[in-house]
């Protein structure tokens, strides 16, 4: 009607106020915190979120992009929809404007509307997840239950998954969650964790750091408490990995000398490895770390702690050839060099010289080649003119 009188202004925000209606609808009706959670990333903002009566607080635009995550609209729906508000915003009586609206643009946008939100029937994507998360919320999920859904999981698109992902994290930080629920997240998590992309994981390890900042200790313990539960602290802040690297490396190396070391390191390894992970070594920790598991991996004259010793392996193996250099370059520490008038040790160098081997490049081959034709003690080799000479190069 508004069409035919000629009032294209007023009909374009008559349908657009009638599709943000439809979409505020169906978010209530699929899972309104998993909607919050993907549509307000600022903790802040998202604390103030929580019933229906807040869903005006969320702009069109983050409505509709939140939609599109939660495949309530399809990518296509969601550029044509973003058209839609545009025109509203910039082209109609809603802002000052030079612009005309003509009646097909107007009916354009109304098939628009109607196609990719007002009749758009819900996939089958959408509505197993919705029943996924209802059921998390309600009810226990067992462990056979559990290896079915983790089936689901692989049928998930990245976006998909990965928006999933951001649903049961916030389920589990949520102060308001029972025991019940986090305990099925922390059973699906797990499985769902191979499927999620990069930049999700890195997320979920800021979106912890924006807790500890806020001083939302009861949110940040949670989020805390998740990461640890998929093996996932190499996605802390930089500034807390910093800080738990340094005390991990203290403790295995306090370990590593004291009494039943054997029995004491494997636990302590691997929570440095977690801590790791496929992660780049902060560079204020970095010199200590390899430091550190250089001196770890030659073991002490009784032998190498041999529950540890693959973790030691497999994180020397993931040196960078900047990392294998520096420890090369550990040949002239003290520690390494009494360590190295025992047999154990000496055998164990060797060794670590075939991992370092394929990582030399530039001057640290020239050194590498000098150590492997070295004739003398291997303890003497930091007193070693020319040797200390070539590492002075690969230093410098």
């Amino acid at each position: 009607m508004a069409i035919a009188s000629g009032l294209f202004d007023a009909a374009l925000n008559y349908l657009w106020d009638e599709t943000i209606s439809e979409l505020r609808r169906r978010v209530q009706t699929y899972d309104l915190a998993y909607f919050y959670d993907l549509a307000v990333t600022a903790p802040d903002r998202r604390k103030k979120l929580q019933g229906p009566d807040d869903l005006p607080q969320v702009s069109d635009f983050e409505l509709i992009s939140a939609a599109k995550s939660m495949a309530l609209v399809s990518e296509v729906g969601y550029k044509q929809l973003d058209l839609v508000r545009y025109m509203r915003n910039f082209a109609s009586a809603a802002h000052p404007n030079q612009t005309e609206l003509t009646g097909l643009q107007i009916v354009g946008f109304l098939e628009t509307c109607i196609r990719e939100v007002i009749t758009l029937p819900e996939s089958t994507v959408v509505t197993e997840v919705r029943r996924l998360l209802a059921n998390v919320r309600a009810n226990p999920i067992s462990n056979a239950e559990a290896g079915r859904i983790a089936s689901f999981f692989r049928e998930l698109r990245q976006s998909e998954a990965d928006n999933l992902g951001q649903g049961l994290f916030g389920i589990y930080v949520d102060p308001n969650s029972k025991p019940v629920p986090r305990d099925n997240v922390r059973l699906l998590m797990p499985s769902l964790w191979p499927h999620l992309s990069e930049p999700t994981k890195q997320g979920f390890g800021i979106r912890y750091g924006r807790f500890v900042a806020n001083h939302d200790q009861q949110q940040a313990d949670f989020a805390r408490e998740l990461l640890d539960t998929v093996d996932a602290t190499s996605y802390l802040p930089e500034n807390v990995r910093v800080a738990e690297i340094d005390e991990a490396i203290e403790a295995l190396l306090a370990a590593h000398e004291a009494m039943n070391n054997f029995y004491n390191e494997p636990p302590l390894a691997r929570r440095l490895q977690a801590l790791v992970g496929s992660q780049e070594v902060p560079n204020l920790v970095r010199q200590k770390y390899i430091s550190a598991l250089v001196k770890l991996y030659l073991g002490s004259p009784s032998g190498a702690a041999w529950n540890a010793d693959p973790i030691y392996t497999e994180l020397i193996t993931n040196f960078s050839p900047r990392e294998a250099s520096m420890a090369l370059l550990m040949f002239r520490d003290l520690d390494v060099s009494l360590k190295l008038q025992h047999p154990q040790p000496r055998d164990k160098f060797a060794e670590l010289l075939v991992l370092l081997g394929p990582k030399m490049v530039g001057r640290a081959r020239d050194l590498f080649a000098a150590i492997l034709k070295f004739s003398g003690p291997r303890d003497s080799m930091r007193l070693d003119s020319e040797l200390l000479r070539l590492a002075n190069a690969v230093g410098s």
